[in-house]
């Protein structure tokens, strides 16, 4: 199986490259179109790059939670503990906390942890999921070191109405439902979604803990997730609209435990978010004014935590001409904070003005800048700049040159600066600089279309928070410096033989964080834990009609388990495959049915020591569009 990815990969890499990897042969069930916010979320972003999982893919993927998503449609390394447990995203070799996760423009990163734990994320909640690639923090403020990720959910006007029931069961006793009803009329639209999402995770898995590896069933992992999503939308005229979205999401997991541990631990997690977002639109000049909160209880055993977010923001961009384009904004962020050892509020006051230029129609610049007030303290100033040049076109060939300049920063965690005994409240923010180049090119010819993009990305993170040990206290210091770089490369192609209409992409992450300098002399040198120096991804579809079928593979590299890197888990290849068929019945009744299967070959593989995780199993689903 190496050998197959190291052979698609060489023929594929001298081909062409792609801007934006989506999927083409997806179920044909008509879904009503949605605005492609990542064309704003890219507007600004000269030299880097944002991606999009669409609607039409989200939908194949029902019931799935966002780290499910990621790990299994995109060359992320998702670290998971487990189905259905705590899950986080290194994007670039970075930590949990050094990723932006936002809803709607929301930041939904934990004020108490730093990050955000990717399965209480279900896709129910939000209808496009978009990936930016690198550091980010002059666009999006504290965490975006590694990159950020936007969900987003957007109104669908004059379509009518219309029912959509979802279920899936699976093995090891998993079973999601999901109900929805939707309206779109000239000046109103609302979207409503229940779904419960139910896992069983009695899997059989290899005990190495134990002697003689004996086969054992897991039997603490339940999780039940249940939740409500509401989008309404109004428009007050053709200039003018109102958007809100309302999200209720609660789970409750036994924590599935390590190997040889008799620890039953019981978390629940219980989320509500919501934002209203006005807009004005002009012809030369666009407004967008935006009110949030998010609301997060978890209770883990006995013990409560909870936190609240609490945001106002406007901005205005602007369109002087041609040539000239610029955003300017401000935004206040009220947190409050009730942990199990502390009670602590802060506020933030962000500035931020982006601005690009073209001077020709094939070449543009961005620069943006962002200062953010702390407590009354301010951050270090964060600029950023980048550019784009499409060098060569004719009628089969685009090719474009991209770079990028950026300073990104993370504002240390209240548990950083405030858990007693052992917070430290004169932490200073991490701070990274990051650059990057890529070159882009599309192929179109005789029906077949390819997109290539391949980057190289330089980044240093200094003032790195690490927790040591202080005595018998343990407490956060900014004592670490990390430089990260590698290359990253997506494929993209499309072509038509006969009836069949076939694709097939390709993505490869080669990333290689090694620390400069750190408290423990013995880690100077070596590879930060649990980042795979190789992560390959790559998925072939096929499609007739109605009929659409697809296999995906995915190659993730050895990870070391400590900073010293003595010790190492394995690398682990994963196929799964699957079949999809769409189905009319008649002009009020339409879907479609899929049968999918994971880890086909039965492999055994940790992500993390000593959390397996399941062997081969099976999920079908049926969808009902009335």
């Amino acid at each position: 199986m190496l050998y197959y990815f190291g052979f698609v990969f060489t023929l594929f890499s001298g081909i062409s490259l792609a801007a934006s990897p989506v999927k083409f042969l997806q179920d044909t069930v008509d879904l009503e179109p949605v605005e492609i916010r990542a064309e704003q979320l890219q507007k600004y972003a000269y030299g880097q790059w944002v991606r999009t999982l669409d609607k039409a893919q989200l939908a194949q993927m029902s019931g799935m939670s966002l780290g499910e998503a990621l790990q299994q449609n995109t060359g992320l390394f998702v670290r998971q503990y487990g189905p259905g447990m705590l899950a986080s995203v290194s994007m670039r070799g970075t930590s949990a906390g050094h990723n932006a996760l936002f809803w709607n423009g929301l930041p939904v990163n934990s004020p108490s942890l730093g990050q955000a734990d990717y399965s209480i994320f279900s896709l129910s909640g939000f209808d496009q999921v978009s990936v930016h690639y690198g550091s980010s923090g002059a666009l999006y403020g504290t965490d975006a070191i590694g990159g950020a990720i936007h969900l987003s959910n957007s109104p669908s006007f004059e379509k009518g109405h219309e029912t959509t029931i979802n279920t899936r069961l699976g093995s090891f006793g998993r079973w999601d439902q999901e109900l929805s009803h939707r309206y779109g009329g000239d000046a109103f639209s609302f979207k409503t979604r229940v779904y419960r999402n139910f896992a069983a995770n009695r899997f059989p898995y290899r005990d190495w803990a134990s002697a003689g590896t004996p086969e054992r069933v897991q039997d603490h992992a339940e999780v039940t997730q249940t939740g409500w999503a509401q989008d309404l939308a109004v428009k007050l005229n053709p200039e003018q609209s109102i958007e809100a979205s309302f999200w209720l999401n609660e789970i409750n997991r036994e924590i599935q435990p390590l190997l040889g541990s008799p620890e039953r631990d019981q978390q629940l997690d219980w989320n509500i978010r919501g934002v209203v977002d006005y807009y004005r639109r002009g012809e030369k000049a666009s407004w967008n004014m935006k009110a949030g909160l998010v609301r997060d209880f978890m209770k883990f055993n006995q013990e409560e935590n909870q936190t609240l977010l609490a945001l106002l923001g406007a901005e205005v961009d602007w369109e002087h001409s041609a040539k000239w384009q610029s955003r300017t904004g401000i935004r206040l962020t009220h947190i409050d904070g009730k942990l199990a050892s502390y009670r602590q509020e802060e506020q933030r006051l962000e500035l931020y003005q982006a601005t690009n230029y073209k001077p020709l129609p094939q070449l543009g610049f961005s620069l943006q800048v962002r200062q953010l007030i702390h407590d009354g303290e301010r951050v270090p100033f964060t600029p950023g700049l980048g550019a784009s040049w499409g060098f060569f076109e004719n009628q089969n060939h685009e090719w474009e040159l991209t770079a990028n300049l950026s300073r990104s920063f993370k504002v240390p965690t209240l548990n950083d600066r405030y858990w007693v005994p052992s917070g430290n409240p004169d932490l200073l923010p991490e701070q990274s600089w990051s650059r990057e180049a890529g070159l882009n090119h599309s192929l179109s010819h005789s029906g077949i279309h390819i997109k290539n993009r391949l980057a190289y990305f330089h980044m240093a993170v200094d003032q790195w928070i690490i927790w040591l040990p202080k005595g018998t206290i343990w407490t956060p210091e900014n004592v670490r410096k990390v430089v990260n770089q590698g290359l990253e490369y997506f494929f993209e192609s499309e072509w038509e033989r006969g009836n069949w209409k076939w694709g097939l992409d390709l993505e490869y992450a080669f990333t290689r964080p090694v620390i400069q300098y750190d408290e423990q002399v013995q880690n100077i040198g070596k590879r930060l834990p649990y980042v795979p120096e190789h992560k390959v991804q790559l998925q072939l579809d096929a499609g007739n009609g109605p009929l659409s079928l697809f296999i995906r593979g995915q190659q993730t590299g050895e990870r070391y388990v400590t900073t010293d890197n003595r010790s190492s888990l394995p690398a682990f290849t994963l196929w799964g495959a699957g079949v999809h068929y769409d189905f009319k019945f008649s002009t009020w009744l339409m879907g479609n049915m899929g049968l999918d299967a994971h880890n086909i070959f039965d492999q055994a593989y940790q992500i993390l020591r000593l959390r397996p995780m399941p062997g081969r199993n099976f999920q079908f689903n049926i969808n009902l569009v009335i």
